[in-house]
């Protein structure tokens, strides 16, 4: 099971030390990419379609908390 995502009014914050802005993110991606090789065969990524993203874990850097993180509203955000 995954961890909630943040939207456009809600951010996440450690409910053991509350820490709002440091967070190390573990996250699952699918995507479909659009690579062009130059002519040295080296890989530039061109378009990048993420299919599918489960963030994993959140673990936050100040306590190093991994089960206390939580949603909370964003200061002025409407809801």
């Amino acid at each position: 099971m995954g961890v909630p995502q943040p939207t456009d009014t809600t951010r996440w914050r450690c409910t053991l030390c509350g820490n709002l802005t440091r967070f190390d993110v573990t996250r699952t991606t699918k995507a479909v990419e659009y690579v062009h090789l130059d002519l040295a065969g080296a890989p530039a990524v061109e378009e990048r379609e993420v299919v599918s993203e489960t963030i994993e874990s959140v673990r936050c850097r100040w306590c190093n908390a991994v089960d206390q993180i939580e949603l909370v509203d964003r200061p002025g955000a409407k809801a």
